[in-house]
């Protein structure tokens, strides 16, 4: 097994009983397959089945997430502070002299992931404008965290998680929403029945591709379905 770091895929080309791989910095490469567990911005969707924008659909809800000094002397335990379409929970857990911090707020797109973090940083000072609370202390906290994160709450749909010998595992096929909490049991139990089913049907990766499917595709509806119900919640 050879792992490969600092490089992306910039080309997919399927040929009968192969794939072939470009990437932006090393050579070229053939496989028997290729999955894509990159993410909702997935790099192997984009180029096998279509860009983001057919697949990925934003639910309203965006959202920063860093830790900070546990100034509020939380242990163990967690604080929710929420309003129509603005909400900010935290709470500490493991390492007593922090805080997480998870700062929420409507949006219309989930473009702004793809934002630089001033902007992302700015747009959330903007949408919890007034929100009272710790919020002023916490999105000051914000700015001086060497962990910052933003995330939109968005899903990935697809008719189909498989094209040709190319098939997409976790976020890059069927992303619940971080509302759903299932994103990390979604991509796990999606890649055990994966390989469960190419060591099923050996040499015939069609098979092991619908039967996949088949399996994990009532348990993503649901997710998902959950997923949508939290943020009409948070909207609320």
């Amino acid at each position: 097994m050879k792992y490969v770091f600092g490089d992306s895929i910039s080309l997919i080309s399927q040929e009968e009983g192969t794939v072939l791989v470009a990437f932006e910095r090393g050579e070229e490469r053939a496989f028997d397959f290729v999955v894509g567990a990159d993410g909702v911005y997935s790099t192997v969707r984009r180029l096998a089945f279509g860009p983001h924008p057919e697949f990925v659909r934003h639910l309203g809800m965006s959202g920063v997430g860093f830790t900070t000094a546990n100034y509020l002397g939380l242990e163990r335990r967690g604080v929710l502070h929420s309003a129509p379409g603005q909400a900010a929970y935290v709470f500490s857990a493991g390492d007593a002299e922090r805080m997480t911090v998870s700062l929420s707020f409507a949006t219309d797109s989930p473009d702004i992931d793809l934002l630089d973090r001033d902007r992302q940083q700015e747009i959330a000072r903007e949408r919890l404008a007034g929100a009272g609370w710790e919020v002023p202390r916490l999105l000051h906290e914000m700015t001086a965290a060497d962990d910052f994160l933003f995330s939109s709450a968005c899903q990935v749909q697809l008719d189909r998680w498989s094209e040709g010998r190319v098939v997409l595992v976790g976020d890059a096929g069927y992303c619940a929403a971080p509302t759903s909490g299932m994103g990390t049991s979604q991509a796990l139990i999606g890649a055990h029945s994966l390989a469960r089913h190419l060591a099923g049907s050996p040499g015939d990766h069609t098979a092991a591709f619908h039967a996949y499917e088949e399996e994990v595709r009532p348990y993503v509806t649901e997710n998902q379905k959950h997923g949508r119900e939290a943020v009409a919640m948070f909207g609320g």
